[in-house]
């Protein structure tokens, strides 16, 4: 094997990485010791801000095959032919904890997956809970807020923590179908193997012939799913707090596949409003009995990161990330997430971001965007416009692929409520629950909510009456609150 020698991030030889220049054996040591100074510099800058939201997490690369072709309903162009495998990454994490938060915590599971397509990268940003507890993008501030720790004592729990997550939930009553799901056992895991996954906003697909239908998406684990009691979650977050990015990577490092399957709902535009729902509404579901399960391809994950930071830390997600022949609703929270993501990462890593192999799409780029921090993909030449005829007119606009749907909109501007029942999906998940199910949900509850303050308690509990009589009743009767 050929020697290494250890050089400066300049590349000069470095023949001392162990002792400081310093005035003899015991004297201070000197400003001028580069070796030290590069050192010590680079590792205060190791760390780069954490995510807001979704900041711990794990990542695999895979694959994606498509079953069959999908070209009646999108001509994206990855899902067009049985057989064809276009690479994925995807990233787990948790919504509220922060980087050193235990992986069983109650909390909602990112599941974030960058398709590298050969028409650019496509990124579903979806989570393992299928509805949002809001429904409008302008309170998603707030809602991370009253999630992390309050901003006097950065305690995460106690009663004060537990008032303000419930004094935030008591005020937007069309969190109740959001928390049935929370508060179940879904709300805990210890294997990312085992979760399953939603897009939870509402998209379109296109086809070439610019018809536009709606669509949900879902990840259904091929290994089944499970999760695991409040119990469980506790005992594991102080025995094994890194017990589900352990998992994922110990699994692919033995040789085995973490295996996921892509099904989707489909709506006719036309049946938007006949619905006796808003379906571009994320606090809902679309029922499967109404709108069933397609199955599109499945996910293969099989190749571990080989360096987490530069792989997983630094891979940044965003919905505006779509490729022809998938495109927006007018989902208020999905339009409300097309811009922030992105610009987060611009902050958080820099505004070349996409130029880091985790983030960079498997195509070539042409655009006149230049400079900025960490530039390394600049244009070749003098010009860097358009139009122009000294560079031959290049790069050129893409031609149309099909037809583009027809869209229009009208109405008058004005800041407005989105209107919706709170109440009835969230009634027919409690009551279609098993016994131990109902169990574990009131018992989840209680052990949140007994902590609480005693005004909030009572305004949650109104909301879990109108929900369910019995099912308020129960909560009512765990924290002993007379109603």
């Amino acid at each position: 094997m050929a020697k290494r020698y250890l050089t400066s991030n300049q590349g000069a030889p470095v023949n001392d990485d162990q002792n400081s220049l310093s005035v003899g054996e015991r004297g201070p040591i000197l400003l001028e010791d580069i070796v030290f100074l590069e050192k010590i510099s680079h590792f205060d800058r190791e760390r780069i801000p954490e995510r807001v939201v979704h900041a711990k997490g794990a990542g695999a690369f895979g694959f994606f095959i498509p079953y069959q072709s999908m070209a009646s309903l999108t001509k994206a162009n990855f899902l067009q032919d049985p057989g064809k495998k276009t690479p994925v990454f995807v990233r787990f994490s948790i919504a509220g904890s922060s980087v050193g938060g235990a992986d069983t915590v109650r909390d909602i599971r990112g599941f974030a997956v960058k398709f590298y397509t050969e028409e650019g990268n496509y990124d579903l940003v979806g989570n393992h809970i299928p509805v949002f507890p809001i429904r409008d993008p302008i309170q998603f501030p707030d809602l991370f807020h009253a999630l992390k720790p309050d901003p006097v004592t950065n305690v995460r729990g106690g009663p004060v923590a537990a008032s303000r997550f419930w004094d935030f939930m008591s005020l937007r009553p069309e969190s109740m179908n959001f928390l049935t799901y929370l508060f179940a056992d879904n709300g805990t895991v210890k294997s990312y193997r085992t979760i399953q996954g939603y897009g939870v906003n509402t998209y379109s697909w296109v086809n070439l012939c610019g018809e536009e239908v709606y669509v949900k998406y879902h990840w259904e684990p091929c290994a089944g799913v499970e999760y695991i009691d409040s119990k469980t979650a506790v005992q594991l977050a102080g025995t094994d707090p890194d017990i589900a990015s352990r998992d994922l990577f110990d699994t692919i490092a033995a040789g085995h596949t973490v295996e996921f399957e892509m099904r989707v709902q489909i709506m006719n535009i036309e049946a938007e409003c006949e619905q006796p729902f808003d379906p571009l509404d994320p606090t809902k579901i679309w029922p499967e009995n109404l709108f069933p399960l397609m199955s599109v391809g499945r996910m293969v994950l099989n190749k571990n990161p080989e360096n987490f930071f530069v792989e997983v830390e630094q891979s940044a997600f965003s919905p505006a990330a779509i490729v022809p022949g998938i495109d927006f609703s007018n989902d208020r929270i999905l339009q409300g997430r097309i811009f922030p993501y992105g610009d987060t990462q611009r902050y958080r890593i820099g505004v070349n971001y996409l130029e880091l192999p985790t983030n960079m799409p498997r195509r070539s780029v042409e655009n006149m965007m230049q400079d900025g921090a960490m530039q390394t993909l600049y244009n070749q030449g003098v010009v860097n416009y358009l139009p122009n005829t000294l560079g031959g007119g290049m790069p050129m606009e893409a031609p149309e692929k099909g037809k583009p749907a027809q869209k229009f909109v009208s109405g008058s501007v004005a800041r407005q409520e989105i209107a919706g029942d709170n109440y009835y999906q969230a009634r027919c998940r409690y009551r279609t629950m098993s016994v131990l199910e109902r169990k574990h949900l009131v018992s989840n509850i209680v052990e949140s909510l007994s902590q609480a303050y005693e005004p909030i308690q009572r305004r949650i509990i109104e909301h879990f009456l109108r929900t369910d009589s019995e099912f308020g009743s129960r909560i009512a009767q765990g924290i002993n609150l007379i109603i």
